[in-house]
């Protein structure tokens, strides 16, 4: 077994790889201990393919897998922590926002005894306001209705050590968001701050889509609050109807017309169609999830991989 992996997913990353492989060797040479880096290709479309197979050429410790489509993230992740034979893993983004130096400090606390070591973003450079406000907004919600105690802007950069990684694989969902998942596990975990800066090359595939599906995969299988929010507000419509009843019994036994119940008739129903919709959209995202579990698909699916038999 080799002492570190790191995992780095990889989509449309050509400008970026060469960079990237060139910054991490010298860095993890320099622990003169075991290594591995294997780059899992979220069915790139441009030259990421070839690019990984020269590295892997040129570098046994380099091992790359490919994925016969784009699965998304979550699911390069998932195959690079099981594909990794490390004792220690550190997951980290190919355009170099994950400092190399954060990931030495990283190997540091897990030998002062930490399972998990989070990357926490004090500063996010070449990120819109939009989407430092999403991510705000996100971290707040996903701690508040599902009671996972997410520590606040951090992303996928972390170290992992195996008895966590074990824990993380052993639940069988598909729909993941690792960052709750390793929350959930529990174990003792700790966090670096650093400032993230620009990507070295390329631009964003983060699209809003795909923030949306990531933050639906963190929210719902891992809360029921959508399920019961239905009663919730049915309760608090029932008290606001029966509080508009009774004040429409005293005005009228006041003699006050105002218009009737009539003018009150059409945004109410309207309301009320909407709140309708609104419920059963929600349950229909949890069935949806449910439907795809009881598909029992695989995660992902491999197209071919270079170096895993050298381990």
């Amino acid at each position: 077994m080799v002492k570190y992996s790191l995992i780095v997913p990889a989509y449309n990353e050509e400008k970026s790889l060469k960079l990237f492989y060139d910054a991490v060797t010298p860095m993890m040479k320099g622990l003169q201990e075991e290594y591995e880096i294997i780059f899992v290709n979220d069915g790139s479309r441009d030259a990421t393919r070839e690019i990984l197979r020269g590295l892997a050429d040129l570098d046994k410790r380099v091992k790359v897998c490919n994925f016969s489509r784009n699965f998304g993230q979550q699911a390069a992740l998932l195959c690079g922590l099981e594909m990794a034979s490390g004792e220690a893993m550190i997951a980290m983004d190919a355009d170099l926002q994950d400092p190399p130096e954060v990931a030495l400090q990283m190997i540091e606390k897990w030998k002062e005894g930490y399972d998990v070591v989070h990357g926490k973003r004090r500063k996010r450079k070449g990120e819109t306001v939009f989407k430092k406000a999403t991510a705000f907004v996100f971290y707040r919600l996903m701690r508040r209705i599902t009671g996972l105690d997410m520590p606040a802007d951090t992303g996928d950069f972390k170290l992992y050590d195996r008895k966590v990684v074990d824990a993380i694989l052993s639940m069988k969902e598909h729909d993941r968001l690792l960052r709750a998942q390793t929350t959930w596990v529990g174990f003792k975990q700790t966090f670096i701050e650093f400032d993230r800066p620009e990507r070295v090359a390329g631009e964003t595939h983060y699209t809003l889509k795909k923030m949306v599906k990531l933050a639906q995969s963190g929210v719902f299988p891992n809360t029921d609050y959508t399920l019961t929010f239905p009663i919730k507000l049915g309760l608090g419509l029932g008290v606001l109807s029966t509080a508009c009843l009774i004040t429409f019994i005293v005005l009228a036994c006041c003699g006050i017309n105002f218009g009737g119940l009539t003018a009150w008739l059409f945004p109410t129903v309207g309301l009320l169609a909407a709140i309708i919709l609104l419920c059963q959209g929600v349950a229909n995202i949890h069935t949806s999830m449910i439907y795809r579990e009881v598909q029992n698909r695989p995660k992902y699916i491999v197209a071919d991989k270079y170096n895993f038999d050298e381990q």
